[in-house]
């Protein structure tokens, strides 16, 4: 059973039990967050798709960890004007223990 979520402006395959990394969430470490954007649902038998999204579904999950990225270098240069700049940037993310997938 799974079911694709949206959250972030990205989507995310999502069973119980797994955990997965989405962008930050508003949430403490250890509190419920609730994905009502629920795309589509897969019991194993039958297959349910929304349009866009699944009225009556939802999907619960665990905040176990919130942290930054690995940093990445952004250089920017132009040739033969002396321009050059140099900037770092590290992602934030939460990680989130999926507990429910249900209807």
């Amino acid at each position: 059973m799974y079911a694709i979520i949206e959250t972030g402006g990205k989507q995310y395959r999502v069973e119980e039990g797994k955990t997965i990394r989405v962008e930050k969430l508003p949430v403490e470490k250890g509190e419920t967050v609730i994905f009502d954007r629920v795309l589509m649902f897969n019991n194993g038998k039958e297959m349910q798709v929304g349009k866009p999204y699944l009225d009556n579904y939802k999907v619960e999950g665990k905040v176990v960890a919130s942290g930054r990225g690995k940093k990445i270098t952004v250089f920017k240069f132009k040739a033969k004007k002396n321009y050059r700049r140099k900037q770092g940037h590290r992602q934030p993310y939460s990680d989130v223990m999926i507990s429910l997938v249900s209807s």
